[in-house]
C-alpha cells in the first residue's frame, strides 16, 4: 500500500462507528485522504512517514457549525449585556465604523490561529465581506462553508438584499469548483430580513442545491416581538414561506414548543446549539436532550468570539453536554459518544459535508487531529471519549491536519506566524479603543 503519513497514537475514536475506540492501530494517510486504519504491526511495515503519538488520541477534526469568525477583533468589546442592547448600541455601531476587508480579513486570519489551536478543522461562518475570509480560510489552510450573508439594511458590503444575493452568487461562482470552499445562504434573521428576501432565498436554494444558515428564535423578546407585529411565531412564518427542510441550518433555537418541535423533526432541520453564547447573553437554553430524543440532528458552535468570548469548541461541547443533562434533570442525557458525535458527524451532517468529514473512514478527508491525554489533567485514564469530553482542554490538542496538510506540530501552528496574528491584533486593538474613548 502507498502511504504519505502514518499515524501512531494510543487511540483512534472514529465516531463512526458510533462510540467505537480503537487501541493498537494506526492511520494511514494518502493524497489527502484517509487510506486505511489498520492495526499498527501491520502499519509499521509501511514505507512512509511516521509519526508517534504514544499518550494521544486520535480523532475527527472538530466542526464549528456557526461562527462569526471575523468578530474576534472585537472580543471583550461590550459584556455582561442582554442581546438587543449588545447589538444595536455596541456591535452593529462599531461595525458601521470599522467593517471592511480588511477588517474581516485580518479578524479572521487570527480567528483562524484559535480555531486550528482548539481542534476546529471546518467552520461555518455567517459575516460580511465573505470573500476576505476564504481568503484568510485559504492562508490557514482550514475547510470553510461559507455563508452569503442577507439582511434588509444596507451595510458596508451591500446596499439591501438584492444586491446581497448577487454579490453573493457571483462569490460562490467564483469558488464552486474549491474542494476545501462551501457555501450557504445566510439571511441574518426573521427579525432583519422581510419575506420577498426570503422567498427568493428559498427558490435559489431548491435551485443551487445549497443550505440555508439562520439565526431563529434566539431570545424570548424576538418571538414576543414578531408574534406582537404579525401575529405569527418566526418559525410559523419560516414555515410558511417553504424554508423548513433538510438543508436548514437553524442556530440557537432556544424558545421551541412541543409543537415546533416536532414541526423540525417532520421538516429534518439542523439545529446550531451555541450554548456558551446563549448563556452569557441570557438569551434562554436549547432543549437539546429532547431534540436529540426526537431525532433531530444537533450540531455544535461558537458563535463569534465577541458574545462567547471564544472559539473554544471542545469546551463548547462539554458545556452542551452538561447543560443538557441539568437542564432536562436526566444525567444520562448526551453522553459522551454523543456529545463528540454533535461536534464533528453532526456538525458535518448540518453542513452538507458528511459525506467528506466528521468520522475517520477510508475514502474520506483526512481531517484530524490529536489530543494528548498525558497530562496530570486527564490522568488516570478508564474512557479515552468520556475524558476528552469531561477532561480534556484545548491546550491538550498537539496537532491538525486538513485534507493532509498538517496545520499544526506539537501546538505550533505552521501555516501562520503567531507573533504576526498578535500584532496585528494589538493594531486593531489601538484602533477600537481609540474611537470608543473619542
Amino acid at each position: 500500500m502507498h502511504a504519505d503519513t502514518v499515524l501512531h497514537p494510543r487511540w483512534i475514536i472514529p465516531v463512526q462507528p458510533h462510540a467505537q475506540v480503537l487501541e493498537g492501530h494506526s492511520l494511514v494517510i494518502r493524497d489527502g485522504q484517509i487510506a486505511a486504519i489498520l492495526p499498527t504491526a501491520e502499519a509499521r511495515t509501511l514505507d512512509a512517514r511516521a509519526i508517534e503519538l504514544p499518550s494521544h488520541v486520535l480523532l475527527p477534526g472538530l466542526v464549528n457549525a456557526h461562527t462569526h469568525v471575523a468578530m474576534n477583533k472585537l472580543r471583550g468589546v461590550a459584556d455582561d449585556l442582554p442581546l438587543m442592547t449588545w447589538l444595536s448600541e455596541h456591535i452593529w455601531p462599531l461595525e458601521g465604523r470599522f467593517l471592511a476587508d480588511d477588517f474581516v480579513h485580518d479578524g479572521s486570519r487570527f480567528a483562524m490561529g484559535e480555531l486550528i489551536r482548539g481542534g476546529v478543522t471546518c467552520f461555518n461562518d455567517m459575516y460580511f465581506f465573505p470573500e476576505a475570509t476564504i481568503r484568510a480560510a485559504q492562508d490557514a489552510g482550514l475547510r470553510a462553508s461559507i455563508g452569503l450573508p442577507v439582511i434588509d439594511f444596507p451595510t458596508p458590503w451591500g446596499a439591501g438584499p438584492d444586491e446581497y444575493i448577487s454579490k453573493g452568487l457571483a462569490l460562490r461562482d467564483e469558488w464552486s469548483e474549491h474542494p476545501m470552499v462551501s457555501f450557504m445562504l445566510a439571511p441574518h434573521a426573521p427579525y432583519t430580513v422581510s419575506d420577498e428576501p426570503l422567498q427568493r432565498i428559498r427558490m435559489l436554494a431548491d435551485q443551487l442545491e445549497i443550505g440555508v444558515h439562520m439565526h431563529v428564535h434566539e431570545t424570548a423578546f424576538e418571538v414576543m416581538d414578531a408574534v406582537q407585529k404579525t401575529g405569527e411565531r418566526p418559525l410559523a412564518r419560516l414555515e410558511r414561506l417553504g424554508l423548513l427542510n433538510e438543508k436548514f441550518l437553524a442556530v440557537h433555537m432556544t424558545q421551541l414548543t412541543e409543537d415546533e418541535m416536532g414541526l423540525i423533526a417532520e421538516r429534518g432541520v439542523h439545529i446550531a446549539h451555541c450554548p456558551e453564547s446563549n448563556l452569557k447573553l441570557a438569551s434562554g437554553i436549547a432543549p437539546i436532550a429532547r431534540l436529540k430524543a426526537m431525532g433531530i440532528n444537533v450540531a455544535i458552535g461558537t458563535d463569534g468570539a465577541a458574545s462567547n468570548n471564544d472559539l473554544d469548541l471542545l469546551g463548547e461541547t462539554r458545556t452542551a453536554a452538561l447543560l443538557a443533562k441539568g437542564f432536562s434533570g436526566n444525567a444520562a442525557a448526551v453522553p459522551a459518544p454523543e456529545a463528540l458525535y454533535m461536534a464533528t458527524l453532526g456538525g458535518a451532517r448540518a453542513l452538507g459535508l458528511d459525506d467528506r468529514i466528521g468520522s475517520l473512514e477510508p475514502g474520506k478527508a483526512a481531517d484530524l487531529i490529536a489530543v494528548d491525554l498525558g497530562h496530570i489533567e486527564t490522568q488516570p485514564l478508564y474512557d479515552p471519549i468520556a475524558q476528552v469530553i469531561y477532561a480534556a482542554g484545548r491546550h491538550q490538542v498537539t496537532h491538525s491536519w486538513v485534507a493532509g496538510r498538517m496545520l499544526m506540530n506539537e501546538r505550533r501552528l505552521l501555516t501562520l506566524e503567531e507573533d504576526a496574528l498578535l500584532a496585528n491584533a494589538a493594531l486593531w486593538n489601538a484602533r477600537i479603543m481609540e474611537w470608543k474613548q473619542a
